[in-house]
């Protein structure tokens, strides 16, 4: 029997920073009516970290706690898809892929997983049959009406993503786009004037605030001038992959490598931040690659670890360290010119 009430919820947590426009696009065209979990608290963390073992990273920790704060609202569709290979032998790592599997077996309560697989790296897993198994418990099977809605999604993504690159916050991007609006100033520039950090990360680790404890707005405090790679073309972010010389196999490793790749090429970025989960295997590899290529571009590298008992005193004071080190080398550049620095340090913690 078809689900009648065509609501689905969100977790706000992983997928969700990545995929959610062009599924709003997606769903909402199909006259699907989507409901999101609260901002990331600190209950969201320990009802989350509850359920798993110790060892599970944040990121899962932070998806189980939105499920269940979707539970508590009173959702009862909730979509939870399998996303395993965004291309040919372009994978994800397994805890993204069994992310269904992963809820079914630990939260339980009175709601219906909305789960599909995509795996681009099968036969007939593409795109367009990910789309037809998340709506076929709804009773929709009509592939044109799923065709339709499908482009519709990637026109709110598109418009999306080029309101990002013109240097507009995640937040007011996906506002603006939700409400089918493109609101372009001009893009923005990088300055000459201050210190200009590319931040490099996974979207769920600096755009969850509660998450990466409002990055954005620390260093901006800190007079800092902050690029990450949803300011960056798939051109550029491919072209960065090729610089440093790495082969993709993570399905998010563009927004990691690719975007350190290209900024580690600009001469306008004075250092790169990079923020982790504590235990993430594919992280820890791509972070070696940026490592070793930045000190061959001149460039300082801040790498800070995250997971759920990360204090904010440590976390600020750090970044507080690694800018001052930032204006510091700038200021005795631009004193005494053509000055060489070839022994940058690399920062980790």
């Amino acid at each position: 029997m078809a689900l009648k009430e065509r609501v689905i919820g969100f977790p706000r947590a992983l997928t969700y920073y990545n995929y959610f426009p062009f599924l709003y696009g997606f769903f909402t065209s199909l006259g699907f009516e989507l409901k999101l979990s609260d901002p990331t608290t600190k209950k969201t963390l320990v009802d989350g970290a509850s359920l798993v073992v110790t060892e599970t990273c944040l990121p899962i920790k932070v998806y189980v706690g939105h499920v269940l704060n979707l539970i508590e609202n009173g959702v009862k569709n909730i979509f939870v898809p399998s996303i395993q290979s965004i291309a040919p032998k372009i994978y994800n790592c397994s805890k993204i892929r069994g992310l269904p599997d992963l809820i079914r077996n630990v939260v339980k309560g009175d709601y219906n997983l909305i789960e599909a697989t995509l795996d681009k790296s099968e036969k007939n897993l593409g795109l367009l049959e990910f789309l037809k198994e998340a709506v076929k418990p709804f009773g929709i099977t009509d592939e044109t009406k799923i065709k339709k809605a499908l482009k519709d999604g990637f026109i709110l993504h598109n418009n999306f993503r080029v309101m990002m690159q013109h240097g507009l916050t995640f937040e007011t991007a996906l506002k603006n786009a939700k409400e089918g609006k493109v609101v372009i100033n001009s893009k923005q520039e990088m300055s000459k004037e201050g210190i200009n950090v590319a931040l490099m990360a996974h979207g769920y680790n600096i755009y969850d605030k509660r998450v990466c404890m409002d990055v954005f707005k620390k260093l901006k405090d800190l007079g800092v001038n902050v690029y990450s790679a949803l300011q960056l073309t798939d051109e550029q972010l491919k072209d960065g992959i090729n610089t440093l010389e790495a082969e993709v196999y993570w399905a998010n490793q563009l927004e990691m490598t690719g975007a350190a790749g290209h900024y580690l090429k600009s001469d306008i970025i004075d250092g790169l931040i990079t923020i982790t989960a504590f235990g993430c295997g594919p992280d820890s590899l791509m972070i070696e690659d940026i490592k070793r290529k930045s000190k061959n571009f001149n460039k300082p590298l801040l790498n800070l670890t995250i997971d759920e008992h990360t204090g904010e005193a440590g976390f600020v004071t750090r970044l507080e360290a690694f800018c001052d080190m930032l204006y510091r080398k700038k200021r005795a550049f631009n004193k005494e010119g053509s000055k060489n620095f070839n022994e940058e340090p690399v920062y980790s913690s």
